[in-house]
Formats: structure tokens, sequence, C-alpha cells
């Protein structure tokens, strides 16, 4: 009688047939359910993608403005280069960018074919001896001293090294002195508890702070 059946014990019961309908209307619903919340979920994930892809051009877009504001007599397209390479190191270690521009600042003055009196070459002023060592022990290809002029190649070492020391000296700035002093030359002097030399180290940070202060609330 129209599909449903009365017990005793059960109360109503629906039929077969009319089962059959309220299982595929649910499993239609669940089914719609759970489109929508995939469809909510993968809308939401590609909105968060495009902010992140929004928020990495604008830093680029930052960095490659504080470069040009230098003045250094870069091509648009060095500039473009040199703040493509930063950009990517600095995500690679997690440092601030400011801080590898600051150490390129106090280094070479973003000169890359920069070569101080004791052999220290390109943009962040590794001697060759440095440079070698830290490629051969990181799997890099190393074609020669003149490679360091290198502007890609450069960075990549430089920031590297310098990675390698944080690790080693647990300490940022103990790292920073080291870069430019000498890791045995800094240990030699810690262990007969001599004065750190902190020259270097005031450079790098004052360069530091006025980029944080001049370019830290930019608007691109």
């Amino acid at each position: 009688m129209l599909g449903i059946k009365f017990q005793k014990k059960v109360g109503i019961m629906l039929s077969h047939p009319v089962s059959l309908i309220f299982l595929l209307i649910y499993l239609i619903q669940t089914g719609a359910l759970a489109y929508l919340l995939v469809e909510k979920f993968n809308k939401e994930n590609l909105i968060k993608q495009q902010e992140k892809r929004i928020q990495e051009l604008e830093e680029k877009l930052k960095i490659f403005k504080i470069i040009e504001d230098f003045q250094v007599g870069l091509r648009t397209d060095e500039i473009g280069e040199l703040t493509r390479v930063v950009t990517r190191e600095s995500e690679k270690y997690n440092y601030d960018p400011l801080l590898i521009i600051a150490l390129i600042q106090t280094e070479s003055s973003f000169k890359r074919n920069q070569q101080s009196h004791l052999g220290a070459m390109g943009l962040m002023q590794l001697r060759p001896f440095v440079g070698y060592d830290v490629a051969k022990r990181r799997g890099l290809n190393w074609s020669g001293k003149l490679s360091l002029f290198d502007t890609d190649f450069n960075i990549q070492l430089g920031s590297l090294y310098l990675f390698e020391l944080i690790l080693k000296f647990q300490d940022v700035k103990k790292a920073i002195i080291a870069y430019n002093f000498g890791e045995n030359a800094l240990r030699l002097r810690m262990k007969e508890g001599g004065d750190l030399p902190k020259i270097f180290l005031s450079r790098v940070v004052k360069h530091y702070k006025k980029l944080k202060e001049k370019y830290a609330k930019i608007t691109v």
C-alpha cells in the first residue's frame, strides 16, 4: 500500500523501491556536498597560491628598486639577474634579502668585477681557495677563479658559505665576522681570548639597518 508496510514492533518500514529512492537521494546529496567542499578547498588553495605569488613578486620588485637606487651603473637586465639570484638564495637559506644586499654593499659596492688586494673576487668578495673549497664540497661546478666574477655563481657560493659559517658558529654575528676575517683566524682569536674584530660587522649592520629603515615599508 503506497510502498509502506506497517509492523507492530518496528513501526513504519519502507519497501525496497522507496528505500532505494531515498538512498539514491542521500548519495546524490552527499556527493554534491563533497563536491562543493572540494571546490571550496581548491578555490581557497588557489587564492593562497595567488597571494603567495603576489607577495613574492612584490618582494622582487622591492629588491629590484633597492639595487636600482644604488645607481652603480648596472643595466636593467643585470639588476634583474641580481634580483633573481638574491631572492632565490635568500629563500633557500631563509635569509632576509636585505642581509645579502648589505653584505654585497659592504664587500664590493655592487661592483661585479671587484678584486681586493687579498685576492677576494666578485660581488660577495670570495677568495678563490674558499670558493673552490665550497664548490667542491657541495658538488658545484668550479671552472676557475674567474667564475667568481659571475653574478649567479658568486652569490650562490657566498650565500652558501655564510650559511655554513652560521651553522658552525651558531651565531650570525660571528659568522659575518668569520666571512670577512676567516674562519680559522676567528677561532684562533677566540681561543686566545682576544677581542673580536668588529669593523666589518659594524659596517654590515649599519648598511642593513639603513636598508630596513628606508625600504621596510616600501610600497610597490
